[in-house]
């Protein structure tokens, strides 16, 4: 039997597929969180595992280098690829959002500044209002830009909205619903589509 090439990130993420997986009956005894390995296989030998950074998923899965990829929406929007996207694990659920100061409003006359680590998705969701944004790439502390005046706004991730709520700062509006989705590198759909069919069917039976 061929083997599937699984991708995903390491993280929290990747602790609950784990847990989907036994429960679908693939065991990764090699797996731990502490673990340093790249790649591990199952007991079985069907499925190896691949941990890549979590933003490089699609690329894999795109170029063909694995056959299936676990990756937030959020990555998916922000850099599209040519692959399908045939579920949502529903796991690490959060939103995509516009946040600042509360009293912060957009008008279509000076342009917004946005600071986010999603410059695409933020540009995309103001240029569709109308709204004429300069983005500003950030990876990390994006709640400081607002309080010391280098963005407007930001468009980030929001899951229980506590880092905003200790600055500050409020969401302003909600872009999209983000989670895990499993996305399939489309020539692997073809040459391998019973396995990868039973594989979705059996975390699609394992999720109800």
């Amino acid at each position: 039997m061929t083997q599937l090439t699984i991708a995903m990130g390491k993280g929290r993420t990747a602790d609950r597929a784990m847990k989907l997986f036994e429960q679908v009956g693939i065991r990764f005894s090699d797996y731990h969180d502490k673990s340093r390995k790249l790649v591990i296989y199952d007991d079985d030998n069907k499925v190896k595992l691949i941990f890549v950074k979590a933003v490089d998923v699609p690329t894999y899965v795109e170029n063909g280098a694995a056959d299936i990829g676990i990756v937030g929406k959020d990555t998916i929007m922000e850099d599209p690829v040519d692959v399908y996207e045939l579920m949502d694990l529903g796991i690490g659920k959060c939103i995509v959002a516009v946040a600042g100061f509360p009293e912060k409003e957009f008008t279509n006359g000076a342009p917004l500044t946005v600071a986010s680590k999603y410059p695409t998705i933020a540009k995309d969701y103001f240029t569709g209002q109308g709204i004429r944004v300069e983005t500003i790439k950030l990876n990390g502390s994006i709640e400081l830009a607002p309080l010391i005046g280098l963005a407007d706004v930001i468009v980030d991730i929001v899951e229980t909205g506590t880092t905003l709520k200790e600055n500050g700062l409020v969401v302003l509006e909600k872009i999209a619903d983000v989670s895990a989705r499993v996305i399939v590198n489309k020539a692997s759909y073809a040459t391998k589509t019973s396995q990868i069919q039973q594989f979705i069917g059996d975390l699609k039976a394992a999720l109800e």
